[in-house]
C-alpha cells in the first residue's frame, strides 16, 4: 500500500517521532535511482553555472570590445593571471588572514555564549550590563581601534582583537534570545522536578538555545573574515607575512588593479568557506531534531 509521504510528515512527535521521520526519510532518499539523485543535483547546479558563465564570459567580452585598461576595469583573464603570477603571496596573506579569523571567531563564540548564560542567569544583571554591550556595538571600530593599538600593539594581537569585537555581539545577542526563548512548560516542570538553576541551564535552556546559537554562528564566522582585514588595514603589520588586508593596500597603493581583484575574491571565497563549514556543523547538529533542518518531502 502506497504511503502518502507528506501526510506521514504532518503526523505530531507523539505518532511519528523526529528520529523515525529522520530514518524514513532517508529510507526513502536511499531508494532514489542514481540517474534521478544525478538529474537532481544537476537541476540544483546548472542555474547558477549558467548565470557566472554568462557574468564572466560578458565581463569578459565587455573589457575586450572597449578595450579598457587594465588597471581601471581588468578582465576575467586578467584577475586569473595576477593571482596565479603572485600565487605564493597571495597563499601567505589569505593563510594570515585565515589564522587571524578564526582566532577572533574563538574568542568570539566563547565570550559571547559565556556573556548570554551569565546575562540570562539573572534579570538584573542583563538589565544593567547588555545595554553597555549594545553600545560597544554600535560605536564604529575604526574609532575604537586606535586605542586597541595603543593598547595591545600594532600585528596580530590587535587584529584578533579587533576580529573579535566584530563577532562578539551577534555571538551574545542570538545566544540571549535563545536562551530567554525557553518554553514556558518545560520551564515549570524542571522548576516541579526542583531543578537548580544550573541543571535547568545545562539542560534545557542551552538545548533549547541552539538553533540561535547556530544562527548566531552563521553571522559571525562571515563577520570574523571582515574584521581580520579591516584589522590588518588598520594594525597590520606589512611585509612578507602580511594578511589580506595589507596585500590589497599594497596593490591598490600601486594601481595593481587585477590583483586588487584577486585578493578582494580571495576574501570572499575563505568567507563562503567559512559559512559552508559553518552550515556544515548546523547540519550535523540540529538535523535529527530541529525543523529548521531537518530534509523536507517537496
Amino acid at each position: 500500500m502506497a504511503v502518502d509521504s507528506n501526510y506521514l510528515q504532518m503526523l505530531p512527535d507523539e505518532i511519528f517521532p523526529a528520529r523515525e521521520r529522520v530514518a524514513w526519510t532517508k529510507r526513502m532518499e536511499d531508494g532514489v535511482s542514481p540517474g534521478r539523485r544525478f538529474l537532481l543535483l544537476l537541476r540544483q547546479l546548472v542555474p547558477p553555472l549558467v548565470a557566472f558563465i554568462v557574468f564572466i564570459g560578458g565581463w569578459e567580452l565587455l573589457c575586450a570590445l572597449t578595450h579598457a585598461p587594465a588597471y581601471l576595469v581588468p578582465k576575467p583573464s586578467d584577475i586569473v593571471k595576477a593571482a596565479y603570477e603572485n600565487r605564493a603571496g597571495l597563499w601567505v596573506s589569505v593563510r594570515t588572514t585565515t589564522f587571524e579569523a578564526v582566532l577572533g571567531f574563538v574568542l568570539s563564540i566563547i565570550l559571547g555564549i559565556a556573556g548570554a548564560i551569565m546575562l540570562a542567569s539573572s534579570k538584573w544583571i542583563e538589565k544593567a550590563v547588555y545595554p553597555y554591550a549594545i553600545i560597544l556595538q554600535t560605536i564604529p571600530i575604526v574609532a575604537v581601534a586606535p586605542l586597541i593599538v595603543i593598547w595591545f600593539d600594532a600585528g596580530m594581537n590587535a587584529i584578533v582583537i579587533i576580529t573579535f569585537l566584530i563577532g562578539f555581539f551577534p555571538m551574545l545577542s542570538n545566544t540571549l534570545i535563545g536562551l530567554n526563548s525557553t518554553d514556558q512548560n518545560m520551564s515549570n516542570l524542571f522548576y516541579l522536578y526542583n531543578a537548580s538553576g544550573f541543571q535547568t541551564m545545562l539542560k534545557l535552556r542551552i538545548p533549547a538555545a541552539l538553533p540561535y546559537i547556530v544562527a548566531g554562528l552563521k553571522i559571525s564566522c562571515t563577520l570574523s573574515v571582515v574584521g581580520a582585514i579591516v584589522g590588518e588595514y588598520i594594525a597590520g603589520i606589512g611585509g612578507g607575512q602580511g594578511g589580506l588586508g595589507y596585500a590589497i593596500t599594497y596593490a591598490a597603493a600601486r594601481l595593481k588593479t587585477p590583483y586588487l581583484f584577486a585578493c578582494g575574491l580571495s576574501a570572499s571565497v575563505l568567507g563562503i568557506i567559512f559559512f559552508l563549514l559553518v552550515n556544515a556543523f548546523a547540519k550535523w547538529l540540529l538535523s535529527s531534531w530541529h525543523e529548521s533542518e531537518m530534509k523536507k518531502e517537496s
